[in-house]
């Protein structure tokens, strides 16, 4: 959390701006302050700056779960992992308690990345093909088949459910969407991947496209204080729901541990067959 869905909001929100967001797309990074020195991951600190102060944010980018501000030169990335945020501010503002980096825009708004448990990270690079180079497809990628996927299936004998988390897989799923995508493919999270067939995969495809879909459209999940504005929480069909009933069947939700992450499933509708 924050995972694709989420990111895309952010990407929206900056591009074409808000109610409460200006479109972040040809204002200036008049200044950097680095509050927390982790949170950037590379170049250093007085590389950073000496780079970014003074470019001009030129487009706005997702891929998987990193935000890419696209400059006259080189990219700013940014990951938002457990518990990041971002806030456009004016620069006059307090600065809270838990930012971490602050990019000052056109003297007077303010970007800032507040990040309660500190494991968001900022990169800068001139060579973002190199440094995306490891992720796995885009899900919502239309040149991404259920042919392609039932190929890159076939020699995994891992679990689907972690199998789907792994971002040199497929880039973007977290464990709420993978969780609900299962249940709408009716598939079990401990499903071995390469047991599925053409058809349980073209529907496993069809769920998670829909689900990311369903999501975007409600600007995300909030579930707690990480993340703000979804609404896409009040359509769960399994996610944090142990123990309500299913809304297909009426089967109480269940939650097991798979590949040690919290999943949430409905025995009768996502059964786990005898030869899996």
């Amino acid at each position: 959390m924050p995972e694709l869905p989420e990111i895309e909001t952010f990407r929206q929100r900056f591009l074409y701006g808000s109610e409460d967001t200006p479109p972040l797309v040809g204002m200036s990074i008049t200044d950097v302050n680095l509050l927390w020195e982790r949170t950037l991951a590379e170049p250093t600190r007085n590389e950073f700056k000496e780079k970014v102060v003074g470019q001009t944010i030129n487009d706005i980018h997702r891929r998987g779960k990193y935000l890419l501000f696209i400059l006259g030169n080189g990219v700013l990335v940014f990951h938002l992992r457990m518990s990041g945020d971002l806030l456009v501010e004016a620069h006059t503002e307090p600065v809270a308690k838990h930012h971490r980096l602050l990019l000052t825009l056109d003297g007077r708004m303010r970007l800032s990345l507040n990040d309660t448990r500190k494991f968001g990270r900022v990169w800068y690079t001139e060579n973002i093909e190199k440094f995306l180079s490891q992720l796995g497809p885009e899900p919502l990628d239309q040149e991404f088949t259920a042919e392609t996927l039932y190929f890159k299936l076939q020699g995994r004998k891992r679990k689907i459910k972690p199998l789907l988390l792994d971002q040199h897989f497929l880039a973007g799923m977290g464990n709420i969407y993978t969780d609900e995508a299962l249940f709408r493919s009716n598939i079990h999270p401990e499903t071995i991947a390469n047991t599925l067939n053409f058809t349980q995969t073209k529907k496993l495809l069809g769920g998670i496209r829909n689900v990311l879909f369903d999501a975007i459209k409600s600007n995300g999940s909030s579930i707690d204080w990480i993340y703000r504005g979804g609404e896409f929480q009040n359509h769960f069909q399994v996610y944090h729901r142990t123990g309500e009933p299913c809304y297909q069947c009426g089967t109480p939700i269940k939650r097991i541990l798979v590949g040690q992450r919290g999943t949430h499933f409905c025995p009768n509708c996502q059964k786990l067959t005898s030869d899996e």
